[in-house]
């Protein structure tokens, strides 16, 4: 069994869906347990100090240890702190709150964008923030980012939720390339559950198999000592448990000065997907065009 005694570890959103199926699980597992939920709706409005603490008090009259903390995510120093006056340490924080403000591009107004930012990209910045030191001192931690399909692929009607949800993908993977070193790992998770945030958009008999405790068991996997997974994209929901990447085509090389023209002519040949490759980082992107021009470019992972 995957045990955590000992651990702290740090949920944000953990009043409701997701974020109260990984603080359960945790703490079924020994963990010492930050249940953070602001408390608001599911469009952010309103807050509500009661929602954390009351799975928090469930979670120590079933014999485990937890606090609650009703602070938004974008005071993310409070939450950390939280976890160091409570129990002395940050060990696993699981980036998982979050809202919708759903409306097409057209209609979408600058609160709506502004609000569904702050909570997914901006609140996540500032709790992973002020969580990294400690991890760092400690020469360990494990972050989780909770993106969305929506963010991979696009989504009608959630332009704001998207982009914040592909910029969680990107800050987890510069934050694994800058953790190796300190045995932090980061992986972001796109999970796909029954919750309040879905219950809106799915059909019922979709929901009811998309259980918040399938995706649990990635979390717990990922969060665990002994994982030596890092800077790496899940899809997961109803059972279903998949690693996600970015490929390339073999591309076009052109030879000195070409238009556009030149371009569409081999466009085909450009979008063709019949062998592709697979980059994993920055300096083998760039490995892949110095190919090309016959330039061995000398670049390597930053530690």
């Amino acid at each position: 069994m995957m045990r955590f005694d000992g651990r702290v570890v740090i949920v944000t959103g953990a009043g409701h869906g997701l974020g109260r199926s990984h603080a359960l699980e945790f703490a079924r597992r020994g963990a010492h347990v930050v249940v953070n939920d602001l408390g608001g709706a599911a469009d952010g409005a309103g807050a509500d100090a009661s929602v954390a603490e009351m799975l928090a008090k469930e979670i120590r009259d079933g014999g485990g240890s937890a606090v609650g903390n009703a602070d938004s995510v974008e005071q993310g120093e409070r939450i950390v702190q939280c976890a160091m006056d409570s129990f002395g340490r940050v060990d696993v924080l699981v980036n998982n709150a979050g809202i919708l403000r759903d409306a097409s591009f057209a209609k979408m107004s600058a609160d709506d964008w502004d609000l569904v930012y702050r909570v997914h990209l901006l609140g996540s910045v500032r709790v992973t923030h002020a969580a990294w030191p400690h991890m760092r001192a400690a020469g360990f931690g494990r972050v989780i980012m909770t993106s969305s399909a929506a963010g991979i692929y696009g989504n009608f009607g959630q332009a704001n939720y998207s982009a914040a949800k592909l910029g969680l993908v990107g800050l987890a993977q510069t934050l694994a390339v800058e953790g190796r070193a300190k045995n932090i790992l980061v992986n972001t998770i796109a999970p796909i559950a029954g919750s309040r945030l879905t219950a809106s958009v799915l059909p019922q008999p979709l929901l009811d198999v998309l259980k918040t405790e399938y995706v649990t068991p990635l979390v717990i996997k990922l969060a665990h000592e002994e994982s030596t997974v890092t800077g790496e994209l899940f899809e997961v929901g109803g059972g279903w448990t998949s690693r996600v990447r970015w490929q390339q085509t073999q591309g076009v090389m052109m030879d000195g000065a070409f238009s556009a023209e030149d371009l569409a002519a081999r466009w085909d040949e450009l979008e063709d997907f019949a062998n592709p490759r697979t980059a994993s980082s920055v300096a083998e992107s760039l490995a892949t065009l110095g190919g090309h021009l016959g330039l061995d470019l000398g670049l390597a992972p930053q530690s």
